[in-house]
């Protein structure tokens, strides 16, 4: 490189601030090591993210990887000027995907992207990232700031997050074992957690809907931001319990309609009752806001259900007890039935 004295751009003046990105990572080193667990190995700021398997008590263990966004919901975050808890909502997205396998969460990273780093944001925004990790037990361990100046517009960042657990290669749950007659318990979710919400900006708008108007107990707007439920514990919990869990099945993208059936042998179909649930107050105002089909409402929301278990019928009051004890709701919503020709596979009634 020539030796000049000769002053010139600088990656400041490109939009990049160095100095903010370091900034940030002496602001979250204390954050981070919250989350801290057994077979951490390392500190954050390195090129790569240790974890050390041989220090759990695994004898053949199965690595289990996710990955996910929050979607348009960053937008609501935005809206409402509140960016704490939507780190929490990355993090569940993911745990809650691998634990429908029946693994432990064990190491957690995400990927922020802005147009302009505010390192106050964004340590807003990683402490939610850690509050999720510490509710699902895992660490996180490391992570990327990019900061893109004509990538991104000022004020607009995204977020990607990536999980790796382990199960136990014989309790990996499949769904093989689910059979006609095992009934499905549902448990409540927090909200639409991440998923339907450019539909949801799309009610807002043409409603012109002011975020601060109650609904019961709580704004519109704290509603539609409340954090995505995480199941981690009470299903680990669960599934070291007596009670036989044939599968597991998150209620993300695609809503009722789509996910329960990810997890159904073929040959066997589901039946649905829609009116053995609370279904919390902010779907039906998105329904009659945006004049939404029943069809619509279960292919996009997941309307009051974030979680389904399928058990025997004999282990179903057990199974809801169990999960009541962990502060949650839940009810038998459904039963699995042989796939019969002409009829839906997924019924609801």
């Amino acid at each position: 490189m020539s030796n000049s004295d000769k002053t010139g751009l600088s990656y400041k003046d490109a939009g990049v601030d160095i100095d903010a990105g370091n900034e940030l990572i002496e602001k979250i080193k204390p954050i981070v090591k919250t989350t801290t667990r057994p077979g951490v190995m390392g500190n954050i700021g390195g090129f790569g993210g240790l974890f050390d398997l041989s220090q759990l008590n695994y004898s053949n263990p199965v690595l289990v990887s996710g990955t996910d966004g929050v979607g348009t919901k960053l937008k609501l975050a935005n809206m409402m000027n509140d960016h704490s808890t939507i780190g929490i909502d990355l993090v569940a997205m993911c745990v809650n995907d691998i634990i429908v396998l029946g693994a432990e969460p064990l190491f957690f990273l995400d990927y922020y992207a802005c147009g302009h780093l505010e390192t106050n944001e964004a340590a807003a925004v990683i402490g939610g990232i850690a509050e999720g990790c510490k509710q699902s037990g895992c660490a996180l361990i490391g992570g990327e700031t990019a900061e893109m100046p004509g990538m991104y517009s000022k004020g607009d960042y995204d977020l990607a997050g990536f999980v790796v657990g382990a199960v136990e290669k014989d309790a990996a749950l499949t769904g093989n074992d689910i059979q006609s007659d095992n009934v499905i318990i549902g448990i409540a979710s927090s909200g639409p957690h991440s998923n339907g919400y450019s539909l949801i900006r799309k009610i807002l708008e043409v409603n012109n809907t002011d975020l601060n108007e109650m609904l019961g107990d709580k704004s519109i707007g704290e509603q539609l931001l409340q954090p995505t439920q995480i199941y981690v514990k009470p299903l680990l919990e669960l599934l070291d319990s007596a009670v036989d869990v044939k599968g597991i099945a998150h209620i993300t993208g695609g809503g009722l309609m789509e996910n329960i059936s990810r997890v159904i042998p073929e040959g066997l179909a589901i039946t649905i009752d829609l009116s053995s649930w609370e279904c919390v107050d902010i779907f039906t105002w998105l329904q009659e806001k945006g004049g939404l089909s029943d069809n619509e409402m279960l292919r996009t929301f997941n309307c009051g259900i974030g979680m389904v278990v399928i058990v025997n019928k004999d282990d179903s009051n057990d199974c809801q007890q169990f999960i009541k004890q962990s502060g949650l709701k839940c009810w038998e919503i459904g039963k699995v039935r042989t796939s019969i020709a002409n009829k839906e596979d997924v019924e609801f009634v």
